[in-house]
Formats: structure tokens, sequence, C-alpha cells
């Protein structure tokens, strides 16, 4: 029987196959890099105004709520307006170089472009409502940002790290009038974590169902 395939061809076909698995590889490493955070945990994030969390929260007392203004009704927690800015900024530091930014943009009604320190990608549901609702603190996914000069990232945000709370929500729970208060800490979380767990009803049979987050 002649030969069909010549000698090369096993070579080559392993070659092609090697190749198609670098491509895999190689695509799978760049959609990581797409749906991600592109910034690390603990790096400040450059922003258009260098805006310190530490200055207005920690030293002035300014509750989040008045610049994240849809925090407790919407999914998305809200980028304040210029105009919020301005509230104070018209009166005060208006000649300081660094809020040049902020000015020119309420002058000329074009928007500043904040970058993001946060991102999911588009398959995962996250609404910041329901979670100040049942009791999450902001402090447990944006960590102490009252004494943060520039905004940094602090949570992975992966699934992993989603689950450990949605497995055991009690271990992060607490009143929720303490929710925006950055540096309560609980005397007791196991027995706090339990009573509010019943408290806000929730029910811990489906909080790792996939289409919780995955809709």
């Amino acid at each position: 029987m002649s030969q069909v395939f010549s000698r090369s061809f096993g070579l080559y076909a392993k070659l092609a196959l090697l190749g198609a698995v670098l491509v895999v590889v190689g695509a799978g490493f760049a959609w990581r890099g797409v749906v991600t955070d592109p910034h690390r945990l603990g790096e400040p994030v450059n922003q258009p105004v260098p805006f310190s969390h530490k200055h207005h929260v920690g030293d002035d007392g300014i509750d989040c709520r008045f610049c994240h203004t849809s925090v407790e009704t919407s999914a998305f927690a809200g980028i304040p307006p210029i105009g919020t800015c301005m509230t104070c900024h018209s009166q005060l530091f208006t000649d300081a170089p660094v809020l040049k930014p902020l000015i020119d943009s309420w002058k000329s009604g074009v928007p500043l472009r904040w970058n993001r320190v946060y991102q999911l990608p588009d398959f995962v549901y996250f609404n910041h409502s329901i979670h100040i609702a049942k009791g999450v603190g902001c402090v447990s996914c944006h960590g102490r940002i009252d004494k943060m000069p520039l905004t940094q990232r602090v949570a992975p945000l992966s699934m992993a790290w989603c689950l450990d709370c949605h497995r055991q929500p009690q271990k992060f729970l607490r009143p929720r009038d303490k929710v925006f208060d950055l540096a309560w800490q609980p005397r007791d979380q196991k027995k706090l974590g339990a009573e509010l767990l019943h408290q806000y009803h929730i029910d811990t049979g489906r909080m790792t169902d996939c289409s919780l987050c995955h809709r």
C-alpha cells in the first residue's frame, strides 16, 4: 500500500495543533484583559481631577449619598454631575490649578471623563440598591475609602470573591443605618449577622443561583 501522507505530515499536524492551542490561550488572556478591571488592587487610578475621598468624606464628613445620589434606588451608584461639585467649588478654591479641568467643564458644558475604578463584564448583573437594602456596607466592597487620598480598588470582584459573600452573607450584614458608616464595627458579627439574615428575609438557598448575577 502506498503511503498516503508524507513523513513530515505528522510534524506539521502537531505544529498546527500547538498553534491552535496557543491562539485559544492567547484569546483567553486577551478576553480576560477586556472584561476585567485594568487596575491592580491598591493602585490609585489617575483622574482628570485628583478627587480625594479622604478630604471630602474623612475630613469634611460629606455623606456618600450627597454625590452618589442613586445608590439606594438604582443598580448604579451614580457619578455626580459637575453641578454637584460646583455647589461648593463655585466659591471654594476656584483659582486652584488642580481644579481647572472642573471649572473648564462647568463653563463649557463638556462633561469630565472619569476613569472607572471598578469594572464588571457585561454578562454580570450587579445592583447597588439591593445590597444597600440588605445591609451590605459600602466598606465591604470599597474599603476605607474615607482614608484614600486617591481612589483605588480594594476588591478583586472575581466570581470567587462574590461567592464568598453570597454563601455566607451573615458575615457582612450590618444595620441599615450603619451601611454608610465606614468606621462602624460590630460587637458580635456572628450573632448580629444571624439576626439580620432573618430580619432582611435573605434566602441563602438562592444566593448562589447562576441567574442571580447572570441574566
